[in-house]
């Protein structure tokens, strides 16, 4: 019951997610941001530039190609930018909580042995007998 109340949160901020990327990054500044303004401001902006810079870029300079109009073009660059994002972290969690699980197993075993208590004293043969 609780995994069904963990997927039902992920997919309900995976949506308000996508919603957002779709609906408010068409209307994000076209300002340079924080990199492309030192670089401006530093004079290497140019070396950033070209087609060899984004020759492997998955959405370059955030607009899907092909589309006309620019505003539509960036809002299914967000939504895909999104689903990227997600997945990505959706399979890494994945891995993770399947290492992890592998795992359990052996640390749970070893856990259930009863340890000696802190305050009991240990005899071992031949070291500290009276006799």
């Amino acid at each position: 019951m609780k995994e069904k109340h963990v997927w039902i949160f992920i997919l309900a901020a995976l949506l308000i997610s996508l919603l957002l990327a779709g609906l408010v990054s068409p209307f994000a500044s076209s300002a340079p941001d924080g990199l492309e303004r030192v670089a401006e401001n530093k004079g290497f902006q140019a070396k950033g530039e070209g087609a060899r810079a984004w020759r492997f870029a998955p959405i370059p300079d955030y607009v899907v190609r092909g589309i006309g109009d620019e505003r539509t073009a960036t809002a299914i660059a967000g939504v895909l930018g999104t689903l990227l994002v997600f997945g990505a972290a959706l399979g890494l969690a994945k891995v993770v909580t399947f290492r992890s699980r592998k795992g359990t197993t052996a640390t749970t075993e070893r856990s259930t042995r009863p340890r000696p208590q802190l305050n009991e004293k240990r005899k071992v043969s031949g070291v500290g007998e009276e006799n």
